[in-house]
């Protein structure tokens, strides 16, 4: 799939799904810029592509804080004077009952969640409606759908959808397309630290019965991002080994 020579932030790519998705992007010919809020973890990714023959950079930024996401974007269109492609990446959890969730985890879990990938996406859409092309990825969750202590992360990621979609319909006649992925049970090192008996109930309830690996969603987003998606914008697409259609028959 064709993404050579498209420069593409990815944020929070200093480790786990992002570092997968920058690295595939990179693998295909991409210039990635790196992104993460601990400037050290997005330059010792962007060091690790560049020494395997790739072109990428980091940049940090807390996607919070517009001004720093404004800095962000505005260095990388000095050094490439474009910005093709934005995924939208970065993610939080604090999961928690109802009845027991402090309000500032709500605010905090939204505000990284949904309005980091808003301030991101408006940062870049004025280029990218001047330069008349652009593609953005929004990575939500399966959790969109619902799950039972996670009101604000649901919430969150439900609302990924609804700006994927009115962003698509605002920027499809400047050749800007917005997609999103819903993930499911990936595994990274936030899995890998729960407890067994946590992780092999999450197995259980798996239709299929291997866990997903970053690449799987990184292949996604390379799709996404490529000329060969030209036509396709605001949709959603599960990647998530059918746990969206249910949790498996015991």
């Amino acid at each position: 799939m064709n993404v050579k020579g498209q420069v593409i932030l990815v944020t929070g790519s200093g480790s786990g799904i992002g570092e997968g998705i920058a690295t595939k992007l990179a693998e295909n010919g991409a210039k990635v810029v790196i992104n993460d809020i601990d400037l050290s973890k997005a330059e010792t990714i962007a060091h690790r592509l560049r020494e395997n023959g790739y072109e990428a950079i980091g940049l940090q930024a807390d996607i919070t804080v517009s001004e720093q996401v404004k800095q962000m974007v505005d260095t990388i269109i000095i050094r490439y004077q474009r910005i093709d492609g934005l995924v939208n990446n970065t993610g939080v959890v604090r999961d928690n009952l109802i009845l027991k969730m402090p309000e500032e985890d709500f605010d905090f879990v939204l505000n990284v969640n949904l309005k980091g990938a808003w301030i991101c996406s408006k940062a870049v859409l004025g280029q990218m409606k001047q330069q008349e092309y652009g593609r953005i990825v929004n990575i939500s969750s399966r959790a969109w759908l619902g799950q039972a202590g996670q009101s604000n992360y649901s919430a969150s990621k439900g609302g990924l959808v609804s700006l994927t979609r009115a962003l698509a319909l605002e920027f499809a006649k400047f050749n800007v397309t917005v997609n999103c992925i819903a993930p499911g049970l990936i595994d990274t090192p936030l899995i890998r630290s729960l407890k067994p008996e946590v992780q092999e109930n999450l197995m259980k309830a798996q239709p299929t019965p291997i866990i997903g690996q970053p690449y799987d969603i990184a292949n996604t987003v390379l799709f996404f991002t490529s000329e060969e998606a030209r036509y396709i914008t605001g949709q959603v697409l599960h990647v998530d080994g059918g746990k969206s259609l249910g949790a498996r028959n015991l």
